[in-house]
């Protein structure tokens, strides 16, 4: 899966577009690779964008599927009868193991978080400062509905505030805490509802697929900067809209500041803005990420 272009092909292909010849290279290699060269010319990228924004859509899928699966499989087997999981009972328990997980870590808490299944909110925990404080990293990707409340989402900033890393996406499949590469916490519902049930996985090759369960979402997730509602409900504007598809046409920034009527530095401003809300770091990215979008 294609995440985006290096930065020394972004800089290429933008070289081109400015009427720069394609120079050999890894960089013109991967430009070719991903259709945004064809015969020594720079091609408008929207393919591109088209075709990597759908193998996200794909890994998504098969992360998703992946959960359900894990989740089937061990609940067949039956948790009391393997070793490296033990079955945790009632909220108050689950709590409690988190809490310990928390402030036994030595280097990393990662986290997929769909919401509280006690609470429609993402809740702070007590133990997130102190480990913080201790050099902790925090890695959380979160259900993206949870930020369109106003207290999912000043709950997530107040996190983010203290430390903390935060990405969102659609559809997170279930509540999972990972303490460094030792632990890791799966979450759900009752049948009946009103309680909480856990599994507490130690190490071994189901804790390596939850490991990579989480990775695939954050790589796939886009990022929540301070302050800013992630992809709030302002976006996409009409003006949005069409600068991104001035963009994904392969137009310098000269030539879409005139379609747009502004100035290069409004046009530069307003990418600047659209980047830093999508958790973007390059023009490209920012294309893939605004496809999977449906923004284009």
């Amino acid at each position: 899966m294609h995440e985006g272009l290096s930065p020394e092909a972004e800089q290429l292909y933008l070289a081109m577009l400015r009427g720069a010849n394609s120079e050999p290279g890894a960089a013109q290699e991967e430009l070719v690779r991903l259709g945004l060269i064809r015969n020594g010319v720079a091609r408008p990228p929207r393919s591109a964008l088209a075709a990597i924004a759908s193998s996200h859509e794909a890994a998504a899928v098969r992360a998703r599927e992946t959960a359900e699966l894990l989740a089937a499989a061990y609940a067949e087997h039956g948790a009391k009868e393997v070793d490296f999981v033990e079955l945790l009972k009632g909220a108050d328990e689950v709590i409690s193991a988190f809490e310990e997980m928390q402030s036994q870590a030595k280097t990393e808490i990662r986290a997929l978080d769909p919401g509280s299944y006690l609470s429609p909110q993402p809740e702070a925990s007590p133990a997130q400062p102190p480990a913080l404080a201790r050099g902790v990293g925090y890695r959380v990707v979160y259900e993206s509905a949870l930020l369109q409340s106003e207290l999912g989402f000043a709950s997530v900033q107040e996190s983010i505030a203290v430390g903390e890393q935060a990405r969102a996406f659609p559809g997170v499949p279930l509540k999972l805490v990972i303490a460094d590469s030792d632990r890791a916490l799966i979450a759900v519902p009752t049948v009946t509802g009103g309680n909480v049930v856990a599994l507490l996985i130690h190490p071994s090759v189901l804790l390596s697929a939850l490991i990579e369960l989480f990775e695939a979402f954050w790589r796939m997730a886009v990022s929540i900067t301070p302050g800013s509602q992630e992809a709030g409900d302002e976006e996409p504007t009409t003006v949005t809209r069409r600068l991104m598809a001035l963009l994904s046409a392969g137009l310098t920034d000269e030539s879409i500041a005139r379609e747009l009527g502004v100035s290069e530095r409004t046009v530069h401003r307003r990418v600047s803005r659209l980047q830093q809300l999508l958790g973007a770091q390059t023009r490209f990215q920012l294309g893939v990420q605004a496809s999977r979008r449906g923004w284009l």
